[in-house]
């Protein structure tokens, strides 16, 4: 797969989302506080234009077509002089890149590209030299054990998102409770006062509730302060669905906190899309939400969907990948993977708008990192 959008060259593609993200949305709230790594192309570096950014909002990523010429090298030297962060992208050792490997903090190696000898000849080169080695598409975890080993000490993929399902493994009694917390508040039958009570019961479940809802998301003029009065402004659907997503939040705390952000992503996303197509958001919602509980348990998603008193069509995309709700859940796995030809597709067989698309993942991303 290509990490580009089809049809567009480098220099429009890049310049296209640093206007978008710098001066229309923030790049702050797409990457949630940190570094992101923005490819720039020969012509771009030459001009100047990294430095146009924050030097502590951006990882400048040399291309891997860009050439090592003087120009190129004196560019990004006077780039790392005024502080910013250098990374060489899907990088392949050669002699003539020495002036650029002194000068770069990270070096990216693609794993699925290049042969696992080569990549070991590379990490022997790269040891005289103060740069860290960051491994891209690290699908598996024995491949994230496997770079680990060899040097690498950052790492990009989906490992951390899929489940290391170990037979006869038991689920802590911890997460039991929560599953639990997440059985009873889903229960139709179940009062408000019983949900009252059950969050009351759990300190950090009621702290990180009424934390959210006084958030800058919600720009309240007066502070929610009481359990009860959360469920009366949430409503009812509105209680069971957060009081999941927080007993959800705490199920992944021995996991990469990007497991929940994602997962907190997809069902803001997926409620917004279910919104859109008058559909039951709540469905939506916990279908996002629950997308990654494999991973967070390292359980088969089989297994614990019979926990869980989840509807069936739920059920049906999240073990099956099958059914009316599961294109819907793939059209945000797409999205995220950047696979915009297929992305394409989705959208129009779903007859949704591209543009309320990114919007909606956008207001996603920002409603996370008030809830995270």
């Amino acid at each position: 797969m290509s990490n580009a959008f089809p049809g567009v060259d480098g220099d429009e593609a890049t310049s296209s989302l640093l206007s978008s993200s710098f001066f229309t949305v923030g790049i702050e709230q797409i990457a949630s506080g940190h570094k992101a790594f923005i490819n720039f192309t020969e012509d771009m570096l030459l001009r100047g234009i990294p430095a146009m950014f924050p030097a502590d909002c951006v990882v400048v990523e040399v291309l891997e077509d860009v050439p090592s010429t003087a120009e190129v090298v004196a560019a990004c030297r006077s780039l790392v002089e005024k502080g910013y962060t250098l990374a060489l992208d899907d990088f392949v050792y050669a002699e003539n890149l020495t002036p650029l490997i002194k000068l770069a903090h990270i070096i990216k190696v693609d794993f699925r590209l290049t042969p696992i000898d080569q990549i070991k000849e590379m990490v022997e080169t790269l040891k005289e030299y103060p740069c860290k080695l960051l491994a891209e598409k690290i699908e598996t975890y024995e491949e994230f054990a496997l770079a680990s080993k060899m040097g690498f000490v950052y790492f990009q993929g989906y490992f951390f998102s899929k489940p290391e399902v170990l037979r006869n493994k038991d689920i802590p009694s911890s997460q039991l409770a929560l599953l639990q917390l997440i059985v009873e508040v889903n229960r139709a039958e179940f009062e408000m006062q019983d949900i009252e009570k059950l969050v009351n019961q759990d300190i950090s479940i009621s702290f990180k509730l009424l934390k959210y809802l006084n958030s800058a998301y919600y720009s309240r003029l007066q502070p929610i302060s009481s359990i009860r009065q959360a469920i009366a402004f949430l409503g009812e659907k509105g209680t069971r669905l957060f009081v999941s997503l927080i007993a959800t939040s705490k199920l992944s705390e021995q996991k990469p906190d990007e497991l929940i952000r994602t997962s907190c992503i997809r069902a803001r996303f997926l409620e917004n899309i279910g919104k859109e197509s008058r559909m039951d958001h709540g469905d939506f919602f916990m279908l996002g939400l629950f997308s990654l509980l494999d991973a967070m348990l390292d359980a088969s998603m089989e297994i614990l969907m019979k926990q869980i008193p989840i509807s069936e069509e739920i059920t049906q995309a999240l073990v099956h990948k099958a059914g009316r709700l599961f294109p819907y859940l793939h059209l945000i796995q797409l999205y995220e993977a950047g696979e915009w030809g297929e992305l394409d597709a989705a959208m129009t067989q779903l007859n949704l708008d591209e543009h309320k698309i990114m919007g909606f993942y956008l207001d996603a991303v920002h409603w996370a990192e008030n809830f995270i």
